[in-house]
């Protein structure tokens, strides 16, 4: 009886272990598609550095954090910021919220109104509620909903080649 339990252990621990790298392999996507997303939004300010702020705890933290060691948006030089509530949302140039923390979007949305944030999202209906962008797997794959309507509401502008990329949604 010890002997079977030992294989059926590996091979748990095997699909935790390829589970566990998937997961990780989406967030870089993820953190991937938020840069290409600050280069093909029309920003009205290149001054200062460009802020993409995260609400709560999010593996993406870190993949973005390689990407800001590396990268520009422009000349601008990418700041990483974790936000524990939504204090200072407004002061980011893109806002994520990942799926556990899709229900503060309408407050998210009344604390950023009127001021030129990039909100994207992690959970389904979020672009019907507000979102600019939402991250979604179709097919097994990642890709996102994007709302020309919503970004514009933001005070954004987004070019042609992002929305040929998307998903629309209106």
């Amino acid at each position: 009886m010890k002997t079977m339990r030992k294989p059926i252990f590996l091979i748990l621990l095997l699909i935790l272990i390829k589970a566990n790298l998937a997961q990780a392999q989406e967030e870089k996507f993820k953190a991937l598609f938020l840069y290409n997303y600050a280069k093909n939004i029309e920003w009205t300010s290149t001054s200062g550095d460009f802020v993409i702020g995260v609400l709560g705890s999010s593996p993406i933290i870190d993949e973005l954090n390689i990407i800001a060691e590396k990268m520009k948006v422009g000349t601008q030089a990418i700041v990483i910021k974790k936000h524990n509530s939504l204090d200072g949302a407004e002061k980011c140039n893109i806002f994520y919220l990942p799926s556990n923390k899709t229900a503060n979007l309408s407050s998210l949305l009344a604390k950023v109104k009127g001021k030129k944030v990039l909100i994207v999202s992690d959970s389904p209906g979020t672009i019907k509620d507000g979102s600019c962008i939402n991250f979604i797997l179709q097919n097994g794959k990642l890709t996102f909903e994007i709302s020309k309507t919503n970004i514009e509401k933001q005070g954004l502008k987004v070019t042609a080649n992002l929305l040929s990329l998307g998903i629309k949604v209106n």
